[in-house]
């Protein structure tokens, strides 16, 4: 039974970070043939809960994305779970209307795996640093097959807070423009999330705008406002070299080799707010390496991996030097 003790802001299911086991039957084989973005097909979500036992939700699901929805990209595509209202009363999903599913995108591939754990990581790097931010939770999915086969799979997957839930928890509005200006961000949140960006050398975003015909902004969503100021918060890191994904390319614009070499891409009207952004990280550097020393479905391997990677990083802003020619001579 979902805790009774949740704020009304909070749902359960994102109050509690520990792995959450879940089956979902639905037609996958026909799902992942056809990948409509408007059909949803009925399917069962199923949890135990330690009070109730085994929880049994009817659910709609769909596939969803852009660039992971492509079939010669990803076997297995990110899905969308909606849930019948009044259904999830008392159950962890209490609150939660539709939620997104970020999957392993590749049946019987390990580091496809991995990068899902990396990118819920990277997820929770972001929360350490502030509040303000998506909030995630994992999960070991058993994905059952109604179609005649039955083929059955299972991997690691996490949700993703509703913009819903997000709104509600934060006291915003998700804010329905094409575009907006960096001078309409909230200065210090701006300038936390574009050193988080650095940290995970990720460039595939854009704070204050989107792609003509999208919503703004590029993997970010715009709330507002708050002391007359907006937030811009990101999403969606599978591009970013700190989750590496065997599908992942370095942003053209930028010419950079590979997805694992870091710019930053700081605003310079910020510069002034840098020092104390980066000494926030550094008060949190014990934080961040027990959140990757507390994912222990890791592979030591790709602990390893990520560890050099969050050493480098340390290793540049704990030295004026670099601070000054790898981020601040860098800022747009």
């Amino acid at each position: 039974m979902a805790d009774d003790q949740t704020t009304a802001k909070e749902s359960p299911l994102f109050a509690d970070n520990e792995l959450l086991e879940l089956t979902i039957t639905a037609p996958f084989t026909n799902m992942m043939r056809e990948r409509s973005a408007d059909e949803e097909a009925a399917a069962t979500l199923s949890y135990r809960d330690v009070v109730d036992g085994e929880v049994v939700l009817d659910v709609g699901i769909r596939t969803r994305g852009r660039f992971r929805k492509q079939k010669d990209i990803c076997t297995f595509t990110p899905l969308r779970i909606n849930f019948k209202k009044g259904a999830t009363k008392g159950t962890l999903f209490k609150k939660i209307d539709k939620v997104k599913l970020v999957t392993h995108c590749r049946d019987g591939s390990r580091r496809y795996s991995q990068s899902v754990l990396r990118e819920y990581l990277a997820y929770r790097i972001l929360n350490t640093m502030t509040d303000d931010s998506f909030r995630v939770r994992l999960l070991h999915v058993t994905y059952i097959d109604t179609n005649p086969k039955k083929r059955q799979r299972e991997d690691f997957a996490f949700f993703i807070e509703p913009d819903d839930r997000l709104e509600k928890r934060l006291g915003l509005k998700v804010q329905d423009i094409p575009k907006t200006t960096i001078s309409s961000l909230d200065g210090a949140h701006t300038n936390l999330v574009s050193v988080f960006q650095y940290l995970i050398g990720n460039t595939d975003f854009s704070p204050i705008k989107a792609p003509e015909g999208e919503p703004c902004c590029h993997n970010h969503v715009l709330l507002g406002t708050r002391n007359d100021s907006m937030l811009s918060i990101p999403y969606d890191f599978d591009m970013s070299g700190f989750v590496d994904a065997p599908h992942s390319a370095p942003n053209p614009r930028f010419r950079l080799r590979n997805v694992r070499i870091r710019l930053y891409r700081g605003r310079c009207m910020n510069n002034a707010r840098l020092a104390t952004t980066l000494q926030a990280y550094t008060d949190r550097k014990a934080d961040i390496y027990t959140l990757l020393s507390g994912l222990t479905q890791l592979s030591d391997q790709t602990r390893r991996k990520v560890k050099r990677y969050i050493d480098d990083f340390y290793a540049t802003i704990e030295d004026p030097k670099r601070v000054n020619a790898r981020l601040q001579e860098k800022c747009i």
